[in-house]
């Protein structure tokens, strides 16, 4: 497993990511980290891997963009200085363009997409040990529906920032795939966007078998 002793991972995105973890930082008691993947991510390292005393912190924010993160990487990434960072946004970035069409100012397209995420990328990676880039999603299982199509663009520039800067890639879109050729997508999120527990799960396991993690790790 790629996260050693002592390492502090930090993990920043939207409504996703955040699921109501502690202001102004998510870490401590009573589900300061949130209810979502990041919690399970969590909660699956202090189980399997209790002697390496890893450290998550959610810095989430609903409603957010790449712009809004750019807005506050100062303080919650660089000033956390974390070993590991895992980013995953873009939901907002492509959801405001199919919501609220006419409201274009609230809209992030492609190329500003590409260039905030690859600054916010250039300015960081080489102060961490490692990178995490997580692709946005749609839970639409026809990738021809309009805005499955326009996320699926922006987990491509997901995946070319990743490639570029040394940064493992988790293809959310291509984890929920699988389960949706089985369950209808309602069943894991209600607005194909904000996942059930079980969808959380699935994000969970593909962030995890990116860092290799080792379910077996402490069983006998």
């Amino acid at each position: 497993m790629l996260l050693e002793a002592k390492d502090k991972l930090v993990m920043i995105g939207d409504s996703i990511t955040d699921c109501g973890r502690a202001r102004p930082v998510g870490e401590g008691l009573f589900d300061a980290i949130g209810k979502g993947y990041v919690g399970q991510v969590d909660a699956l390292l202090t189980a399997a891997y209790p002697e390496r005393g890893i450290r998550v912190v959610n810095v989430g924010t609903s409603g957010n963009t790449v712009l809004d993160l750019k807005a506050r990487w100062q303080t919650d990434v660089l000033d956390q200085k974390p070993d590991w960072l895992s980013i995953m946004i873009g939901t907002n970035d492509v959801w405001r363009q199919f919501d609220t069409p006419l409201i274009t100012e609230s809209h992030v397209y492609p190329e500003e997409y590409a260039a905030t995420l690859e600054e916010l990328v250039v300015q960081t990676r080489p102060k961490l040990k490692g990178l995490v880039l997580m692709t946005p999603f749609y839970l639409e299982p026809n990738p021809n529906d309009a805005m499955r199509a326009q996320m699926d663009r922006y987990g491509a520039i997901v995946r070319e920032i990743a490639a570029k800067h040394d940064a493992l890639f988790v293809d959310t879109q291509a984890a929920f795939n699988r389960v949706m050729a089985h369950i209808y997508p309602a069943t894991i999120a209600w607005d194909r966007v904000h996942p059930s527990q079980a969808g959380h799960a699935v994000l969970a396991r593909a962030f995890l078998q990116a860092v290799g993690f080792d379910y077996t790790q402490g069983l006998s």
